[in-house]
């Protein structure tokens, strides 16, 4: 398929659904060489689209994190710069996840907690939350700052993102249970 033949799969009907997304992704995995076509889809005219085609490489990468190495770069400085929230959502999925290097990784870490300054979705921000979590766990480094970002967020108005944020405090040890003032 190429682009145009995905972008046109990816387009219509409900745009509260995922469309075929899932059937692209399988597409990919299947044949790799599809995945640029894919990536474009990102960069469509149609909201819809991108929302199903960052969903699609979300989709792609939790299974083959390997396939998006190539395009690290364009996630980091193109992709990042899409005002939608339902393309950063899927972006902090993916970050999570794609194999990253030193100065791409402080990068990426720059680029979530950007989102949760400039996007009040609640989606963006559980999986923001969850994706800089998966950052700590490799670098304990990072965990007193985390531990200050979470506190933030476990009064939000946002029900989830509160009980998420109490979760990822549990599991840090973070806060007044961790004997913290």
């Amino acid at each position: 398929m190429t682009r145009i033949e995905i972008e046109k799969a990816l387009s219509g009907g409900d745009p509260r659904s995922l469309g075929r997304a899932g059937e692209i992704a399988e597409l990919v995995l299947k044949n790799p060489r599809r995945l640029a076509a894919l990536f474009e889809c990102l960069f469509s005219d149609d909201e819809i689209v991108r929302m199903r085609g960052s969903d699609a490489l979300e989709k792609v990468c939790r299974r083959r994190p390997d396939l998006l190495v190539p395009f690290t770069e364009r996630l980091l400085v193109e992709v990042s710069k899409i005002d939608q929230p339902s393309v950063q959502w899927h972006l902090a999925q993916i970050l999570a996840e794609v194999p990253l290097e030193g100065n791409e990784r402080r990068r990426a870490i720059a680029i979530l907690r950007r989102n949760l300054l400039r996007y009040d979705d609640w989606i963006v921000t559980n999986l923001t939350l969850e994706a800089l979590a998966n950052f700590v766990r490799k670098s304990a480094r990072m965990r007193p700052s985390f531990c200050r970002l979470l506190e933030e967020h476990a009064h939000s108005r946002h029900k989830s993102v509160a009980k998420r944020a109490g979760n990822l405090l549990a599991e840090f040890g973070c806060g007044e249970k961790a004997g913290r003032p």
